[in-house]
């Protein structure tokens, strides 16, 4: 009967492992491509810095281009980075509380073993 609980716990495990390997990948891939968004802003910003104020500048708004001012374009630039550096904190947090819960279960899976180990001795 121990056997069947090392069995099931042993294989929930397995299973969790991997559903967590999944995640983690789909958050470091997430997390790859928040930085190079990050790095669009920045570059673009550092190259519009360089404009005149005076200069007529181009946002765009879906598939068109609409003029704009130079700050409101910075400003928007600036937004558009400190959201992306949000969500990669965000990303950081779930990869953090992924691999403690994937540790955790880890660890009551030993104590299981340990646990069955000791009963046999007794």
């Amino acid at each position: 009967m121990a056997d069947l609980e090392l069995k099931k716990a042993f294989t929930e495990m397995q299973l969790n492992k991997i559903e967590t390997t999944k995640k983690l990948r789909f958050i470091d891939f997430q997390e790859e491509q928040l930085k190079k968004s990050k790095a669009r802003y920045e570059l673009t910003d550092s190259e519009i810095s360089q404009l005149d104020e005076d200069t007529k500048v181009y946002a765009t708004v879906g598939r068109m281009f609409v003029l704009s001012t130079l700050p409101k374009l910075r400003s928007e630039l600036k937004g558009k980075t400190e959201k992306v550096l949000e969500m990669i904190a965000q990303c950081d947090k779930n990869k953090e509380f992924l691999m403690t819960n994937l540790k955790e279960q880890e660890e009551s899976l030993r104590e299981l073993v340990q646990q069955k180990k000791n009963n046999i001795e007794k």
